[in-house]
């Protein structure tokens, strides 16, 4: 695990409540994670998340994880959890002009202390998001007691790989505004010891094709329209395409990577 002191919620909540998340929406979608489309259908398949099913994702941004898993997957409900408001309107609205509200409802709260009932989920959701938790053994132990006994835990999320040296992870998560991030073998252990089987712990192989399509989205494409979202200003662009580059380099040298977990809770 690596770790900074430099990071806390009000800074996540400072991403996603203003500019920079909607930069981040610019290049990545709606489904704000690596892989978009392709990722969720994995996880959703690797998870058996299967139709009829009642689910949660916890960190659910804007809801587009729910969104697809009621309309590609046939999940019946969706409760999702999000500790930023801007994002939550965002979510409730969007679920309103698409006629899913019916289906899907948010909660804004903390992802830890959801006060959702205990085992009241057939599975737990989460993409990409995790890593901006700070106490991510509470978080696990969370997912465990919302979900049914059998139910399912499944998530992607940017983990630490090899050999990220400790300047790089304070450089790095204080860009990102992660907290904390974890190895495979973290998350395998703190699902464990929470009262999990693990059925699947793997790195995706996905992050450096997809941190170097949202740089060229930047650089080839969407400059304008990055720049207008920040207010037009050129210094902070130059700011943000180095911190994304440096990302790059780390996703290259196989430093940083994509996640993808599958846990059961015993019957």
């Amino acid at each position: 695990m690596k770790r900074t002191t430099e990071v806390g919620l009000k800074d996540v909540q400072g991403v996603y409540g203003g500019p920079e998340g909607d930069l981040w929406e610019l290049i990545m979608g709606e489904q704000i994670h690596i892989g978009g489309f392709a990722s969720s259908m994995d996880l959703a398949e690797r998870g058996q998340i299967p139709s009829g099913a009642r689910g949660v994702d916890l960190c659910c941004c804007n809801g587009g994880g729910m969104r697809f898993l009621v309309r590609f997957r046939g999940v019946e409900r969706m409760v999702g959890v999000d500790a930023t408001p801007t994002v939550v309107d965002r979510g409730r609205r969007r679920c309103e002009e698409e006629g899913l509200a019916g289906k899907i409802r948010f909660i804004l709260g903390n992802a830890c202390e959801s006060g959702l009932p205990d085992n009241s989920a057939d599975f737990v959701w989460g993409e990409d998001a995790w890593c901006y938790v700070e106490d991510k053994e509470k978080l696990i132990r969370e997912t465990i007691r919302i979900v049914r006994p059998g139910g399912t835990i499944a998530f992607t999320d940017w983990i630490e790989a090899d050999g990220l040296a400790d300047p790089e992870a304070e450089r790095y998560l204080r860009f990102m505004k992660f907290p904390s991030i974890l190895s495979l073998a973290d998350y395998r252990e703190l699902l464990t010891q929470s009262g999990g089987k693990v059925l699947a712990a793997q790195n995706t192989g996905r992050f450096a094709p997809y941190v170097d399509l949202y740089l060229n989205m930047l650089t080839m494409q969407l400059t304008y329209d990055a720049l207008k979202i920040i207010g037009f200003d050129a210094k902070m662009m130059e700011t943000l395409g180095g911190e994304l580059a440096f990302t790059q380099k780390l996703a290259r040298e196989n430093k940083i990577a994509q996640g993808l977990f599958v846990a059961k809770k015993p019957n």
